[in-house]
């Protein structure tokens, strides 16, 4: 059993663009890539459950995240996810007993220059080595909210508390 599952489900954190308008497609998980940069010593296994945008999850797809959190053996457990719709799959995972679980994304791919997708990795690697005990949270822009208690800005871009 590995110190650390993350669980990868989509989102601009893995998107790749085309061209100048802005299509793209969702791609491989660049979290492997970013644990190697940041040098990470912690024993992770990555499960990849889908690659989608967070605004076409659906109640199944929430499901299916919340049913791989309640059944995997790790305790401590990341999920990448997008922003849109982080809050309602952090609302599903509440309650799963015995579990650290924290959610985050990007406002900007990883595979851009300016991405806040590194830093939010390493914020929820934190949390969930340093939780006072099972619950869900959200790491996003240099923050640390407990499910529930936050919302995503949409005219400041930021994750702010509810």
């Amino acid at each position: 059993m590995a110190d650390i599952l993350v669980l990868t489900t989509g989102g601009t954190i893995d998107k790749l663009y085309f061209d100048a308008l802005s299509e793209y497609q969702i791609g491989d998980s660049v979290v492997s890539r970013l644990l190697a940069v940041a040098r990470a010593a912690c024993d992770v296994r990555i499960v990849e459950l889908m690659r989608k945008d967070s605004l076409e999850l659906t109640d199944e797809d929430r499901a299916a995240i919340a049913e791989a959190a309640h059944t995997a053996p790790e305790q401590r457990i990341i999920i990448t996810h997008g922003t849109d719709t982080m809050t309602q799959t952090a609302a599903a995972l509440t309650g799963i007993p015995d579990k650290r679980i924290a959610l985050l994304g990007a406002l900007a791919p990883a595979r851009f220059a300016e991405s806040d997708a590194a830093f939010n990795l390493g914020m929820a690697f934190a949390t969930v080595q340093i939780a006072p005990g099972p619950g869900v949270w959200i790491a996003m822009n240099g923050t640390v909210f407990p499910a529930g208690s936050v919302r995503k800005d949409r005219t400041s871009n930021s994750f702010v508390p509810v």
